[in-house]
């Protein structure tokens, strides 16, 4: 499979756009309106989830109509434990069904398939750039709402319901009302212990929850030009927690080069004429965004969420807001976050007990990620119950050939196979009712991680801190050495 768009390449001229407009145009089958168009979809994922869509795809008497073009893989419901026994290690039935189910609809779809015991699997958002499926310039769909990650190629990528996963299974386009467009642009320099975490959640705590609802962002500025791949994705993986429909960072020589040479890149003179195109997707000078934001990047600090959404976040250094200080549902909504989560107005974040840690989800188990918490960790004991999920298979498999699994072990973390794991919770991986955890994922929702579970959203790094002292911790002290 080589989904690069290959159409648009050598595209005429065209009034000034955005990166999201180029990619938009170039998809467009038919126009329905001023803002709604059919799209042509180059690349759409599958997990266990799409089995409503396959069921009634084929209630209906229908074929998957370009199978190259789809890539499943069993994540959401693999467990993290007994995986060397692979299916057989599944012991609900329920979501062994589930398992198989996908791996037969794959099968009847001749759809690329990362099962269970594939050497690719993984998370979707993960392997998709890992394996080189995720380019520059294409569009991209899947059944899951963090497809936004995919953006920090430069493509537009969005999650969809399970009937928009039939019609790409039968049709490979789609209906989409064209979003406005947000430019949220970020210089300065991290400091050390401030990572792409920590830029998106003081991103969203800026914004809102809903501050980029009906908008697709283009992050810009040095601090993002300067971030790994790894920290980009992070950064475009939350942007629907702010939101948006969709996140998208240009494609530079930093993406070009994470790209070369991976499984689906193209090879050749192929991968030639692709970065001939790729180079072209970037905001032209004069485009016009809808918003704009600028942030400095010198100002971020480690974040740390207290509330029951991505956006009731503050630096660790802060204290739990007084519902006092607002009114009407911005008071009803601290009041209820703070009923839920336990905690009182005014409590210092820094200091702060937790009963778990988990390290894991699409958001943060990539390589860099567990290098950040393995650094964190090295010569220190776990004070709590911890347990690491690398993102794929190929990450667990890199990770040990490093020692980092050593490091996790030797204090006293679990290290695990790959899947969804605690992020979402529905391979069992929960919390009990009322524990406290701090967690890499993505949400921090009411039940996420277990019924009555409360979650605190920080960075890899913060994560690392808080196992190895058994409370919220600016990690920062830690990497000075106190």
């Amino acid at each position: 499979m080589n989904p690069v768009n290959m159409s648009t390449i050598g595209a005429a001229k065209r009034a000034p756009s955005t990166l999201f407009e180029k990619i938009w145009d170039a998809h467009v089958i038919e126009q329905g309106g001023a803002d709604d168009a059919l799209l042509h979809v180059d690349l759409n994922f599958l997990h266990e989830g799409a089995f409503l869509a396959f069921a009634a795809l084929r209630k209906e008497g229908r074929t998957v109509r370009k199978p190259a073009q789809h890539f499943a893989v069993a994540d959401h419901y693999v467990p993290t434990l007994g995986r060397e026994r692979g299916i057989a290690g599944v012991t609900d039935p329920e979501v062994r069904g589930l398992i198989e189910l996908l791996a037969d609809n794959a099968a009847w779809g001749g759809i690329d398939h990362a099962g269970i015991d594939d050497p690719r699997q993984g998370i979707v958002h993960v392997i998709g750039p890992e394996l080189g499926l995720t380019q520059p310039g294409l569009v991209i769909s899947c059944g899951d709402s963090h497809t936004s990650t995919h953006g920090a190629f430069g493509a537009f990528a969005f999650g969809v319901g399970a009937s928009q996963v039939k019609q790409v299974l039968a049709t490979q386009c789609l209906w989409q009302r064209k979003p406005k467009r947000l430019r949220i642009t970020i210089d300065g320099a991290l400091a050390p212990g401030v990572s792409g975490k920590d830029v998106i959640l003081a991103t969203i705590a800026q914004i809102g929850a809903a501050g980029a609802v009906g908008h697709v962002i283009e992050y810009a500025g040095s601090a993002i030009r300067a971030m790994s791949m790894e920290g980009r994705l992070t950064v475009c993986n939350m942007s629907i927690e702010a939101g948006a429909r969709a996140g998208m960072i240009a494609p530079d020589d930093t993406t070009f080069d994470y790209l070369h040479g991976r499984a689906f890149a193209p090879k050749g003179m192929l991968w030639d004429q692709a970065l001939a195109y790729w180079r072209t997707l970037r905001t032209d000078e004069a485009a016009r965004f809808d918003r704009e934001l600028h942030l400095d990047a010198d100002a971020f600090a480690p974040m740390v969420t207290w509330g029951t959404n991505p956006g009731q976040g503050l630096p660790i250094t802060g204290r739990v807001p007084d519902p006092a200080s607002a009114s009407g549902d911005a008071r009803r909504g601290i009041e209820a976050a703070l009923a839920y989560m336990g905690l009182q107005p005014g409590t210092a974040l820094d200091g702060l007990a937790v009963d778990r840690v988990f390290i894991g989800s699409c958001t943060n188990s990539r390589i860099e990620d567990l290098r950040s918490a393995a650094a964190v960790v090295r010569g220190r004991r776990a004070k709590v119950p911890t347990f690491v999920s690398p993102g794929s298979t190929q990450i667990k498999r890199d990770a040990e050939a490093e020692g980092l699994d050593r490091v996790f072990i030797d204090a006293g973390i679990e290290w695990r196979a790959s899947g969804c794991s605690m992020c979402v919770g529905t391979n069992g991986d929960l919390l009990r009712a009322g524990e406290r955890s701090a967690s890499t994922s993505n949400r921090n929702f009411e039940g996420r991680q277990g019924r009555g579970a409360r979650t605190h959203l920080v960075s890899p790094a913060m994560a690392a801190a808080a196992a190895v002292t058994g409370t919220l911790t600016d990690v920062r002290r830690l990497i000075a050495g106190d």
